[in-house]
């Protein structure tokens, strides 16, 4: 069996840290031998591969380094490449997916993990800005979740609110799992137009305003959707175009991560430091999914994980660049 098949059967075997760590090690070690840019990265930290011996002690990639360079960690055509979302001008990310099936199985995987069978649900998507552009892998996922759902009310909604307002109040009445994915800016539209008493509904954010809308503090949107959906909690998605996985809050904006992904947070001042439970910082995801491009990332957000390995997002980096990435010359 071929070294990256026995890895992603791994992937899905992780049960504790040590699993985990186990795992995050031969990620790595894959990684560096087979990603040229990852690896460059690795050596110009002076690190020495083999004298790591804990997922803590890795190297993680700046996530801008996927808006200027093809971050892969294979030769063969890719199947697909996601884009991320930006304005007119400002270089978008490439990820650069050299086999779906793991994306897939990832975010099946983790909606069971967190939500059950798919099955059970209908799912309403509100994604009118990922709709409108090419290569969203957030569109990716949720069509297939659609699909899965096998419910003939599940589907899109571009801005047609007065026909997603019918179905929710149909739904409502149905007595069954509903779900409404929606985009911040599109949640908010709808609901300063419409009034929904719908207890059970599972309203999930998936992000900002993406420039269509002020920002608000996560605490002031959830307010107002709760009040026009009448829910008590608003469930949100934590992932990004450079990821295959995705952290998911049931409610309170605590995240929790599959099995297969983990976060950890560095000194803002010091970025290859990592800080202890409870301190704020810069977000460095490991994603074990990402085994074809690069598993460890620095990403440009700001959070802190508690006790239990829940964390928090805070905010993002005012600073365009992460410390020292613009140093590194390739």
């Amino acid at each position: 069996m071929p070294l990256s098949k026995s890895i992603e059967n791994n992937i899905w075997s992780i049960k504790n840290e040590s699993d985990f760590n186990t795992t995050a090690l031969e990620v790595f070690y894959f990684q560096y031998t087979n990603n040229s840019i990852y690896r460059k990265w690795v050596d110009y930290l002076a690190i020495e591969p083999r004298k790591i011996a804990n997922y803590r002690e890795i190297p993680f990639l700046p996530i801008s380094l996927f808006k200027t360079h093809q971050i892969k960690s294979f030769l063969e055509k890719e199947e697909i490449i996601f884009n991320s979302s930006g304005t007119t001008g400002i270089n978008t990310s490439k990820h650069y997916v050299f086999k779906t099936d793991l994306y897939r199985k990832s975010y099946r995987k983790a909606f069971e993990y967190f939500y059950g069978d798919i099955k059970e649900y209908t799912i309403l998507a509100l994604l009118p800005s990922y709709l409108e552009r090419e290569g969203s892998s957030l569109i990716y996922m949720t069509e297939d979740l659609i699909q899965l759902s096998a419910n003939e009310k599940s589907g899109f909604y571009l801005y047609n609110y007065d026909e997603l307002f019918l179905i929710l109040s149909e739904l409502k009445k149905d007595n069954k799992k509903v779900l409404l994915l929606g985009v911040s800016f599109a949640l908010l539209e709808f609901a300063e137009n419409y009034k929904l008493d719908f207890p059970d509904l599972i309203v999930m954010e998936t992000g900002g305003m993406k420039g269509k809308r002020k920002e608000l503090l996560r605490t002031e949107l959830h307010s107002i959707l709760c009040n026009a959906f009448g829910v008590d909690k608003i469930h949100s998605e934590y992932g990004m175009t450079e990821l295959l996985s995705q952290a998911y809050s049931l409610g309170n904006s605590v995240f929790n991560a599959p099995p297969w992904m983990k976060i950890l947070i560095r000194d803002t001042n010091d970025p290859l430091s990592l800080k202890q439970k409870n301190k704020s910082g810069g977000v460095n995801v490991i994603d074990l999914c990402n085994l074809y491009s690069c598993s460890f990332i620095a990403t440009q957000d700001l959070g802190h994980i508690n006790n239990d390995n829940s964390f928090e997002i805070l905010g993002r980096f005012d600073n365009s660049d992460i410390r020292g990435c613009n140093l590194l010359v390739l």
